[in-house]
């Protein structure tokens, strides 16, 4: 198959990509969290192609996007007053909320469930596209399935060129993490997957929010994945990450020590001048904005290092950071070295 390259600036570009999408095909868009491999989210068909496209397990769902609140009515039974209170206060933006579907949802976005995650994101390019295509958009991450997800339209075009009908070329992703699910058809409300809106954000509108404990452990066997990125090992290079907790000087001492063991780091700014070993840098250590934004962009470049293992600081699971600690322990196959 032939991959366009399309350039959301160039005039006819965009209108090229909703063609593409109104025909049952599949193109790379940019938000302001990842870029999404988006499809009629209507078309079960074109919906089973993200799957094929991605290697993805078929039991992970999807989210559906829109580029208006004013269609999410006819994707889900009812919209409770909590939910329109959500919205009011965090959309267009990185939030997805979960309730149950309406019969339009096709079975290949929300297998097996009864609920669909909608998001109304706040990227232009990525509402210009859903506005123009004239259609939701079901759209996971652009990326090989268990690869980390892409943050520009090179990423998606190194991994999916050849297998999709066109990549969208929007810039680089602001927020850099997939956007936070909290289900709302279930009481109280649940935080699937955390990202850009904070646990602590949540509350402010919902009250008190549960934490699903797949945000930072495994799925429980023979639990359904309500959520993408709860079942799966996610976002990981092609070497192995193993995270260790522990202070900084203990770290540096850690790693160091494994120098000969063909180790390299994947650490925060502050950490490089005393390392011995290679390593990739994705921010500061007090700041997790930053970190969001610059880590999957890092995890691809370890395979850059010729390691045989990559030794991972990861921040505290509070705030944004619950976001980073959540794609990290996921990238390192929940493998952490506790060493204080």
């Amino acid at each position: 198959m032939k991959t366009e390259f399309l350039n959301a600036g160039t005039p006819g570009h965009i209108e090229r990509a909703a063609q593409i999408l109104r025909e049952g095909g599949l193109v790379g868009i940019p938000t302001e969290t990842v870029y999404g491999l988006a499809a009629n989210a209507l078309d079960g068909k074109a919906c089973a192609r993200i799957f094929e496209a991605k290697g993805r397990p078929v039991d992970n769902p999807l989210i559906v996007h829109i580029s208006d609140i004013s269609q999410w009515d006819a994707l889900v039974k009812e919209i409770p007053e909590r939910a329109r209170k959500l919205a009011e206060a965090y959309w267009p933006g990185p939030l997805t909320i979960i309730l149950p579907k309406a019969d339009c949802i096709p079975q290949e976005v929300s297998p097996g469930l009864e609920t669909v995650s909608v998001r109304f994101p706040s990227h232009p390019v990525a509402r210009a596209v859903i506005s123009a295509a004239g259609i939701p958009l079901a759209a996971p991450s652009a990326n090989l399935s268990g690869r980390p997800s892409p943050t520009t339209a090179e990423h998606v075009w190194h991994d999916l060129k050849g297998r999709i009908e066109a990549v969208l070329d929007g810039g680089e992703c602001g927020v850099g993490v997939e956007s936070t699910v909290v289900s709302l058809a279930c009481d109280p409300p649940r935080l699937l997957r955390p990202g850009g809106i904070t646990l602590e954000q949540l509350e402010a509108v919902l009250g008190h929010v549960e934490v699903d404990p797949a945000v930072t452990h495994p799925l429980a066997e023979g639990v359904k994945a309500a959520s993408p990125g709860m079942k799966y090992k996610h976002y990981a290079p092609k070497v192995p990450v193993k995270i260790v907790e522990g202070s900084r000087e203990a770290y540096i001492d850690f790693v160091n020590s494994h120098k000969k063991d063909k180790a390299a780091a994947l650490c925060y700014d502050g950490d490089a001048a005393a390392l011995e070993v290679p390593y990739i840098c994705y921010g500061g250590e007090n700041d997790p904005d930053c970190q969001a934004r610059e880590l999957f962009d890092a995890l691809r470049h370890l395979d850059e290092l010729d390691a045989e293992v990559v030794f991972a600081r990861c921040p505290p699971p509070e705030g944004v950071g619950l976001a980073v600690y959540n794609r990290l322990i996921r990238a390192a196959g929940f493998e952490v070295i506790h060493i204080d």
